[in-house]
């Protein structure tokens, strides 16, 4: 009876092991005692990719169309079209592909968070791997809600991760605001060199605090933006933002060398995405 007992109680304890190292469903923000758990902050916000065939309406939005995006852009993004977006595998796939569209030559995915899921401060992490091919441009990013300040870039611009296909495996993180901004060269950036960002997963996460923006790659904080304690044109991110995740054709800085037609269809591949507060 007792070896009967143990048997049991070790497979329980197995069992509830296996669970805490899947993640979860993505319908409900998740409890903290399983994979989605960070030490010192709360789950508020995830999607963990493992449910439906295309993205939840419910967590995100689409943007439409092909007007270069203000970067002189190739593609056309569409909206719940699964050659562009879907769940595939318990991830997300965002698809740029090379076909006649709407008078494009490209089709992409652009979703956001807006409305669906904004926050001041916190920590967003996103598990990626990133499309390979000269001409690509994917980004993981935010965007305020409210434009509290204005247009862009008096409201801020978070980059949390930019890769362009022509400097393979360098990751840019950057901060914009109407004082520190890449059109007239005073922005706040900083690149970090990894092994392989085609074929394996990297999380790429900022922690928004009040008086700075620190960036990572896996365990690593490679760049961290101060507020500098002078007013909005600054420090605009004092408002709530929401996330973007996007891959790009060409443009002024994906195109700057052009575009490998060849590297067709590409993919950027998210396993999860999760916000979290800080504990107080």
């Amino acid at each position: 009876m007792k070896k009967y007992i143990l048997v049991c109680a070790c497979l329980a304890f197995a069992t509830s092991l296996s669970a805490c190292n899947k993640k979860s469903d993505g319908d409900t923000v998740s409890a903290q005692n399983d994979a989605t758990a960070l030490d010192g902050w709360t789950l508020v916000w995830n999607d963990e990719f493992n449910t439906g065939t295309v993205p939840s309406p419910e967590k995100w939005s689409f943007d439409v169309g092909g007007s270069g995006w203000g970067n002189n852009e190739l593609e056309y993004y569409t909206q719940y079209r699964k050659e562009n977006a879907r769940i595939e595998n318990g991830s997300l796939i965002i698809e740029a592909r090379k076909e006649d569209f709407e008078g494009r030559k490209y089709t992409s995915a652009r979703m956001h968070t807006t409305n669906k899921g904004d926050w001041l401060y916190g920590r967003m992490e996103i598990r990626a791997k990133l499309p390979a091919g000269v001409g690509t441009w994917p980004a993981i990013w935010m965007l305020p809600t409210d434009w509290k300040y204005g247009g862009w870039p008096n409201s801020g611009e978070v980059d949390i991760m930019e890769h362009v296909g022509y400097d393979p495996n360098v990751i840019v993180g950057s901060t914009h605001s109407l004082k520190y901004y890449f059109k007239i060269g005073t922005q706040r950036n900083k690149t970090i060199r990894l092994p392989d960002v085609f074929n394996q997963f990297h999380t790429y996460a900022v922690e928004w605090y009040a008086d700075r923006i620190d960036f990572f790659v896996d365990s690593t904080k490679y760049f961290s933006s101060p507020n500098d304690g002078t007013d909005w044109q600054a420090w605009p991110f004092d408002q709530r933002f929401h996330l973007i995740l996007n891959v790009a054709i060409g443009g002024d800085w994906g195109g700057a060398r052009g575009v490998d037609d060849s590297a067709f269809p590409l993919r950027m591949v998210v396993d999860y995405v999760r916000v979290y507060k800080k504990n107080n």
